[in-house]
């Protein structure tokens, strides 16, 4: 009973070094990993249900359209882990078509939420083995032990277009590191499209101001975990695409000359200064199929839907 106090005592130091990193330089920024605590992995989950949040429905309609082929791809036997795992809403498209699976690994940040997800999954699939695993899939992790050889592959899924929350070179790093960990198999990705940014504006800014709450539930989480104090009106949600590089850019910007106190340290936001919480990238299917080539990928089948909004991609893994 003593693990879940220790794993929230280690996210709350790890979310007071790098929020004082990120208020202590010019320009601002931090991670948007810090958006997934309780309340913030709902904010995100009524998002995705949101009339101008186009990916998750678009690729959920594209994992259900070919989530048979996708399950001949793996072949029986098959371990799926799962980078970013949330709710685990779309990897039950793919569950529902693997053959014999041999287990289930989903990874996630927030654990609370993770385990949540984790039963409900249990209970829709009881003989599937679920093995989760709580913390950063940019980092090293341990991973349970993959299939015997001969007797299946391990494969992973990142749906939800998160790859593009990283910067080009991050996200190689990270399909790096990913097809060290799937040497043998292969991943399913979903990369969101470059496309008309009035319709990446409105996605980002939405009528009912879910996404403004969510962006600044960092601010909230702030105040909740470390103490942190500041004016409850002094910031607003500021999300805007930008052409030249690609990326939607979500920032907090301060409304105003304004102190935020963290930990008994000072940091002035003048009027329009920011605080930068996320990017999210956009490429066309050549371009990613470029970069996931660098990490040591070979590019399979790409799926998109008939506006080309959104594509899966499936990426064959390095063979040892």
């Amino acid at each position: 009973m003593s693990a879940a106090p220790s794993l929230k005592l280690i996210e709350r130091q790890g979310f007071a070094e790098d929020l004082h990193q990120a208020l202590g330089h010019k320009p601002r920024s931090i991670s948007p990993k810090y958006f997934y605590d309780e309340a913030g992995s709902a904010l995100f989950e009524h998002i995705c249900q949101l009339r101008e949040y186009y990916p998750t429905r678009t690729e959920m309609a594209l994992l259900r359209q070919h989530a048979t082929d996708i399950a001949d791809l793996m072949g029986p036997g098959a371990q799926l882990l799962e980078y970013g795992a949330g709710a685990l809403n779309k990897v039950r498209c793919l569950l529902k078509q693997m053959r014999q699976p041999h287990s289930f690994v989903p990874i996630d940040i927030s654990g609370p939420h993770l385990l949540q997800a984790c039963s409900k999954l249990q209970a829709e699939f009881p003989t599937l083995a679920i093995e989760a695993q709580v913390g950063d899939f940019t980092g090293e992790l341990r991973l349970p032990a993959a299939p015997t050889p001969g007797r299946g592959r391990r494969f992973g899924f990142f749906p939800g277009s998160s790859i593009g929350n990283f910067s080009p070179e991050q996200a190689l790093d990270f399909l790096r590191l990913s097809a060290s960990q799937l040497r043998g198999g292969g991943l399913l990705i979903g990369v969101d499209l470059i496309k008309d940014p009035a319709l990446l504006h409105a996605a980002y800014n939405d009528s009912e101001g879910v996404t403004a709450r969510f962006n600044l539930n960092i601010l909230e989480r702030a105040r909740r975990e470390l103490g942190a104090r500041f004016p409850a009106d002094g910031f607003s949600h500021s999300a805007f695409y930008n052409a030249p590089l690609q990326r939607i850019e979500m920032h907090l910007l301060s409304l105003r000359k304004q102190v935020v106190e963290l930990q008994g340290v000072e940091y002035t936001f003048e009027a329009g200064e920011t605080l930068h919480t996320e990017n999210s990238y956009k490429y066309s299917v050549a371009s990613f199929q470029a970069l996931a080539g660098q990490a040591g990928y070979r590019p399979g089948p790409v799926w998109t839907d008939e506006q080309h909004w959104f594509s899966l991609h499936w990426l064959h893994s390095p063979i040892d």
